[in-house]
């Protein structure tokens, strides 16, 4: 019974971490802790924090190629697809003029032709 207990924790990703993992999630927690708790940009810093972390999980697959056998891959190898086929620029750019402020829009009607125009140059 000892050895199973014993192989369980050696099987588990926590006992594969090295030094130099755990001092990456640490600082991949300081990093949240600034976006989240002190607002010091967190537009750019929530992500890099996220992808830190997210990299140094020890025996997590998350760069794995889907298997011949038809096993998922990992996570990152997805995202990975998406900057591959050309899927993240047009929604950066959608994001972008999600959050742009529409004030001077409201104040010259006649603007919104020019960004009607550039919408329509990003998907073409």
């Amino acid at each position: 019974m000892a050895e199973a207990i014993i192989e369980f924790i050696q099987s588990l990703g926590f006992f594969s971490l090295t030094w130099q993992e755990g001092v990456m999630i640490i600082i991949g927690c300081v990093l949240l802790y600034l976006a989240i708790v002190k607002e010091y940009e967190p537009l750019l810093l929530l992500p890099i924090a996220f992808g830190v972390i997210l990299s140094n999980i020890p025996l997590a697959g998350l760069m794995d190629p889907p298997g011949p056998d038809g096993t998922p891959g990992g996570l990152l190898y997805y995202l990975y697809q998406g900057v591959k086929l050309g899927i993240y620029p047009p929604l950066i750019f959608m994001g972008i003029g999600a959050m742009t402020d529409f004030g001077p829009l409201l104040a010259n009607p006649s603007t919104l032709l020019l960004g009607a125009a550039a919408q329509f140059g990003i998907f073409t």
